[in-house]
């Protein structure tokens, strides 16, 4: 459940920072961004973390033995689970919404909390900048905010959005944000179902998958008793 909120507050934060000037500056620059090749970098970050994840869970290494970078690499990994093919868009998203240390900073505090090492790690705080506050008050919404007509044309006009920071080409980018935010939900509720099945599938115990295989044919009746008997 944390590693589902930790992912919707990430989206959640992106949406809410959509309409702001920064946000199409941004845009702009992750258009360009996202046209650069990482050379595979993301790929090997994804099994960096995969590895230490593994390490984590086998009792290898311990929380307190991991650096910020290892953190780092456990968010890409996590990330990346939860986002498949459109983890590389992503990042490229933040990087151009946050800075390359910004979006650093996003995946430390993802691998902290998404691992359980420190569940109440704090999120980067220009992400916080970047939002609803940004978009009231950067983007003219609370000189608007007295004028209930002025301020329902904002919502209700297409046209009038370009007040908030949108060039002439801000539709295609933010066609191309949601495009990204829909990407996202889709793979954190493929995520969610796998989940769900492998807990339910972890939560069997030893005598109902004796049970199970003996349904199927797998085990004779001798060996499903005498496993039986070894159980009890």
């Amino acid at each position: 459940m944390k590693k589902i909120l930790t992912l919707a507050i990430l989206i959640f934060s992106f949406s809410l920072s959509a309409p702001s000037p920064s946000f199409a500056q941004g845009m702009m620059n992750f258009n360009n961004t996202s046209r650069q090749n990482d050379d595979g970098h993301t790929a090997r970050e994804e099994a960096e973390g995969k590895e230490i994840r593994d390490k984590l869970q086998a009792g290898e290494l311990k929380c307190d033995d991991l650096s910020d970078e290892n953190f780092g690499a456990l968010g890409e990994y996590f990330m990346g689970q939860m986002a498949g093919d459109s983890h590389e868009a992503m990042n490229n998203m933040m990087i151009a919404m946050m800075g390359e240390e910004g979006e650093e900073e996003m995946h430390v505090a993802m691998g902290k909390r998404m691992s359980d090492c420190e569940p109440n790690a704090a999120m980067p705080q220009n992400m916080i900048n970047s939002g609803m506050m940004q978009m009231m008050i950067g983007g003219g919404m609370m000189g608007n905010w007295s004028n209930s007509s002025a301020l329902n044309n904002n919502f209700t006009n297409p046209m009038s959005m370009m007040n908030f920071g949108f060039a002439p080409f801000g539709w295609i980018f933010m066609i191309l944000f949601w495009a990204l935010v829909i990407a996202g939900i889709v793979a954190l509720i493929k995520w969610i179902a796998g989940q769900n099945k492998s807990e339910s599938e972890k939560d069997k115990t030893a005598l109902a998958i004796l049970k199970e295989r003996y349904a199927k044919g797998e085990i004779g009746k001798k060996e499903f008793e005498e496993k039986k008997k070894d159980l009890n």
